[in-house]
């Protein structure tokens, strides 16, 4: 269901306004003082400081920042069309490259928060910005302004809101719960790979072990509906190739003349070089392209391809990569580089062994963290048919108890 298809189903008392009309535009600066705030999917506006995962740089005039008080809503320009908006709790400043409106009477801010969330109200987003590759979406102002905003009541907007409001942070203290469960799973598996390498063994460079190299540099080839999939960086995580990750091809004739430097072979080491660093894989089917800042490594033996696999997937060889990375911006390791990378080698026996143990160790944590992200994507499909249901209209939320906003 889109926006315009919420017209048909209007309650009594409900007006159809545009955005510009009950949340102006603001563009008051002048505040370097405030504490800089960002907008992040999932948890909307916060404070800068409160987390850790924020790359980007402020920039150097903080007097050019835009102004936001509490219960205004701001827009992530290039992440609104994925749900980077959300109704401000705190004063502060964001980058003059997001939106700042402020709500009017007519509308009660938290409502307009999770109506903008909903289902259809994320497809007009996306719907009406203009894309920007690689994978962002530029939402102008002009189309923004015009989003048509279907309003209930004042009254009912705050039941509405009230009602969101309890719910949804019982399914997100629930998210946060597997969430934590997740990252006690991950740091279980540092121990096991970090254990594995430790204990003696000779140290050889990497050079040693590997007997072919291809670093695939250079522009890659145009993308195309179908063809061979192209792994990148992104089709790379938690040791593994995940082609639905982010799906792209390029065509059979490209694909020729690409990979005319190496075609890569089943049991082939695959090591991001960049954005991210150190993400690595095992080739099972070898008819794929490989983007660039990508290395294939081939050894002359299986056991000692697995062996150099599960090194980079343990901290102690991801410590190695980052300790001989440079850049001033995105992190990056040289093939030359890499080659000097030593790696605690055993005996075919021994090496054999920890091995197994670790795919054993992995298998048990894998088979949870399987379970945890259904468990999570379902909770997630929960709370947005939850928000989306509410917002419509669709249910009465008058008998419902809610969390008092303020």
């Amino acid at each position: 269901m889109n926006v315009d298809a919420l017209r048909s189903i209007l309650h009594d008392g409900w007006s159809r306004l545009p955005l510009w009309a009950v949340a102006p535009r603001i563009k008051e600066a002048g505040r370097p003082d405030l504490q800089p705030l960002s907008v992040f999917l999932g948890d909307g506006v916060v404070p800068r400081s409160s987390r850790e995962d924020n790359h980007n740089q402020l920039g150097e005039d903080l007097a050019k920042y835009l102004v936001v008080q509490p219960g205004d809503l701001v827009f992530n320009k290039l992440r609104t069309w994925q749900g980077g908006l959300g109704v401000s709790r705190f004063s502060g400043i964001v980058s003059p490259a997001y939106y700042v409106c402020r709500p009017n009477s007519i509308v009660y801010p938290r409502f307009l928060h999770y109506l903008l969330l909903s289902k259809p109200y994320l497809g007009e987003l996306t719907r009406i910005s203009k894309w920007m590759p690689p994978s962002q979406f530029d939402i102008p102002w002009d189309q923004l302004r015009n989003l048509p905003v279907m309003l209930p009541p004042i009254e009912e907007q705050r039941r509405i809101a009230d009602f969101l409001d309890a719910e949804t942070s019982l399914i997100d203290r629930l998210h946060e719960s597997l969430s934590t469960s997740l990252r006690l799973l991950t740091e279980r598996d540092s121990t096991n790979a970090s254990s594995a390498f430790q204990g003696g063994g000779e140290q050889l460079q990497l050079r040693r072990l590997v007997s072919d190299w291809i670093d695939y540099r250079g522009a890659t080839p145009a993308k195309t509906d179908s063809g061979v999939p192209l792994i990148t960086a992104k089709n790379m995580s938690n040791g593994r190739i995940d082609h639905n990750a982010s799906p792209e091809f390029i065509s059979a004739d490209d694909y020729d003349d690409w990979m005319r430097r190496g075609l890569p072979r089943s049991g082939d080491v695959l090591l991001t070089t960049e954005a991210p660093l150190g993400e690595v894989a095992i080739v099972e089917d070898p008819t794929v392209a490989l983007a660039q800042r990508i290395i294939l490594m081939r050894a002359q033996e299986p056991l000692t391809s697995w062996w150099i696999y599960w090194y980079f997937r343990s901290p102690i060889g991801k410590a190695e990569l980052f300790r001989r990375a440079t850049g001033s911006t995105a992190l990056g390791i040289k093939a030359d580089t890499l080659r000097s990378v030593p790696i605690p080698m055993f005996d075919v026996k021994e090496t054999r062994r920890r091995i197994e143990q670790l795919e054993s160790d992995f298998l048990g944590t894998d088979r949870l963290r399987v379970a945890i992200h259904r468990q999570l994507n379902l909770l997630m499909e929960r709370r947005q048919a939850l928000i989306t249901a509410a917002v419509i209209g669709q249910f009465d939320v008058t008998t419902a108890r809610g969390a008092d906003p303020s």
